[in-house]
């Protein structure tokens, strides 16, 4: 029996990560005409067509033309909001809404707008003097009979299937003298939109073994586009089946915000963002052709094409999905759920970085609601299990020295260990490892000892007691140049103490002691000293203990060490204060307080005699 051939574009392209096209053969996308299975709107300022114009400031009002036409009847009622510039109210204005037979609310902090519509409008409108909307047929007879009524134009716009209208009022010197409309124009400037997108497509194979729904959408950015970011809300049935996927295409440049709590699997191009997980995470390459969309979410084993949108790229999308047959079944809402890819650990912890080193340790510290997308993490180890991260009802946290827990120093400037997270899925412990390099900061480290151990930093100084300092450094390219230059004591209204100048003990009571040799280009230097004060003088709450190491050629590395000054020998309530100052104070508060006692005794006394005498 021969060798078995085996198809070469498909092998190519799996290698390249791509969808083979011919997934999608017998797929032929249809407008979705009966009853739709979602329903779409995104937010927009291009309107089909529109203008603006000057023509108005010369007159009593601003005047505004919306016209709105509908590719079929609005399932909600139009919402129309005006808003003045600045919060003025101050120059009447003029609405022309032309909406035949559609319900409208409109709402305004303007009680003097005039609004002239032939709309049904809401109990919630505000209600001033109304005027009859005119009796025209065409564009070019609504812009003259405003011309001819109000003397001007501010501006013009033709919606398309609107669900929501945000106007701003008012006028632009520098714009043209007469409204002339153009094609596609930019309203940026006066208004927003959020229109339904009625251009919903679909399709199913002929042989699927699965009932599994694809929802895509495609973002249609134009190269000129400064959109890069869009929020999208998700909402279905309560009883929605969990076999749907949600596929987004865009740019590799955009990111999606997701506000969702359907159970749907997610596909994401670009980056995206939950809205309890504020942490951006790298999506998906998609590919961005409407066969290999398709062929895409059959490989995925979604068979149903429910809906297909390509819409130009907005800021804001709203995705309703409904009920849809072939994918119903009754089940409880569960959150979101993400299609985790085989990396999403790394890609998680890759993206918060919780690691954090110095030149001698390294720390881990993970805020438990970040590990969501991962799900079901109980324990998180390094490479050495024994190193475990101990964990309360909002952290993971690790810390340990560089020199334990199998972390490796080989790289240049990094430290190199595993995050390994243990999984517990239906009584099931699977581990993901998770390699990472922890930047070592090139600067200078300063710790401050109670002992000769140097174990247990702190920041406290006792006055008339040894310290210890160790400052460090770690320099991979030639460790025995670094120097450490100078170390100072510094405290308010003292002289400021040399310790140690040009490697060598410079004071009383300073001593160089031998430190540790040097390993991975990580060089230390150690010495003692005593802090003492005069008898009688002030004693600081704080000092400063200051460093400066450096090289041949003169580069300097500064560090700094803040200390509380601690006096063990006189209660903290006399700090400042000399021992012959503290036993006076004593001797005469106890002075005081004897002859207060005798005064006192010496009233009472003789009051009892005098009482005795009258009697």
């Amino acid at each position: 029996m021969g060798p078995r051939s085996v198809p070469l574009l498909p092998l190519l392209l799996a290698l390249l990560g791509r969808p083979d096209p011919a997934r999608a053969e017998g797929c032929d996308l249809q407008p979705v005409t009966s009853e739709r299975p979602i329903t779409l709107s995104y937010a927009t300022s291009t309107v089909p067509r529109g203008c603006v114009s000057n023509s108005s400031m010369d007159t009593g009002h601003e005047v505004h033309i919306l016209s709105v036409k509908w590719s079929e009847v609005s399932p909600v009622p139009l919402m129309v909001t005006v808003t003045p510039r600045a919060d003025a109210c101050s120059r009447p204005a003029v609405l022309i809404l032309l909406c035949t037979r559609c319900s409208a609310t409109i709402t305004s902090p303007c009680s003097n707008l005039i609004i002239r519509t032939d709309a049904h409008l809401s109990p919630e409108t505000i209600r001033a003097p109304n005027p009859e909307p005119p009796m025209v047929s065409s564009e070019g007879q609504l812009l003259a009979w405003a011309l001819d009524t109000y003397g001007g134009i501010t501006s013009y716009s033709e919606l398309q299937d609107p669900r929501r209208v945000q106007l701003h009022l008012g006028e632009d010197a520098s714009s043209p003298p007469d409204c002339v409309p153009q094609e596609h124009f930019n309203a940026m400037l006066h208004l927003e939109t959020e229109v339904f997108f009625h251009g919903v497509k679909g399709c199913s194979r002929s042989d699927a073994q699965s009932t599994g729904a694809a929802h895509i959408i495609h973002f249609q950015s134009e190269p000129s586009s400064s959109i890069t970011e869009v929020n999208l809300s998700v909402s279905c049935p309560q009883n929605s089946a969990g076999n749907q996927i949600l596929i987004l295409q865009s740019k590799a440049n955009f990111t999606w915000f997701l506000s969702s709590k359907c159970n749907i699997h997610l596909l994401v191009s670009g980056t995206y963002r939950m809205t309890l997980f504020p942490v951006v995470l790298p999506g998906m390459l998609l590919p961005d052709t409407e066969q290999d969309l398709i062929a895409k979410a059959f490989e995925k084993n979604y068979s149903v094409i429910a809906s297909y949108s390509a819409i130009p790229a907005s800021t804001h999308i709203s995705l309703e999905i409904h009920e849809h047959e072939m994918v119903e079944t009754p089940v409880t809402t569960t959150p979101i759920v993400i299609t985790q890819p085989p990396d999403l650990p790394h890609q998680v912890l890759l993206t918060l970085k919780p690691w954090k080193c110095t030149d001698e340790t390294m720390e881990i510290v993970i805020i438990r609601s970040y590990l969501e997308p991962i799900k079901d993490v109980v324990n998180i180890t390094l490479r050495d299990i024994s190193c475990q991260a101990e964990k309360n009802a909002t952290h993971f946290m690790l810390k340990s020295p560089l020199s334990h827990c199998g972390t490796s120093l080989e790289g240049r400037g990094y430290a190199n260990n595993e995050l390994i997270l243990s999984l517990a899925k239906d009584a099931v412990l699977r581990s993901v490892r998770v390699a990472f390099k922890c930047e070592i900061p090139r600067e200078l480290f300063l710790r401050l000892f109670p002992t000769a151990a140097f174990e247990a930093p702190q920041t406290e100084l006792e006055i008339n007691k040894e310290a210890f300092v160790q400052a460090s450094m770690r320099w991979m390219d030639h460790p025995a140049d670094l120097q450490l230059k100078e170390c100072w004591l510094l405290a308010a209204g003292r002289e400021p103490l040399l310790l140690l100048q040009g490697g060598e003990a410079r004071g009383a009571g300073v001593a160089v002691l031998e430190g540790p040799p040097s390993s991975h280009g990580r060089k230390v230097w150690r010495f003692r000293f005593t802090y003492t004060v005069p008898e009688g003088r002030h004693i600081p709450f704080s000092a400063i203990l200051k460093c400066k190491a450096g090289l041949q050629n003169d580069t300097i590395f500064e560090k700094v060490l803040e200390l509380t000054v601690k006096d063990a020998w006189r209660p903290l309530n006399y700090r400042g204060l000399g021992l012959a100052a503290v036993l006076g104070i004593t001797f005469g508060a106890f002075l005081i307080g004897a002859l207060l006692t005798a005064v006192l005794w010496y009233i009472y006394s003789h009051t009892r005699a005098q009482g005795s005498a009258g009697e």
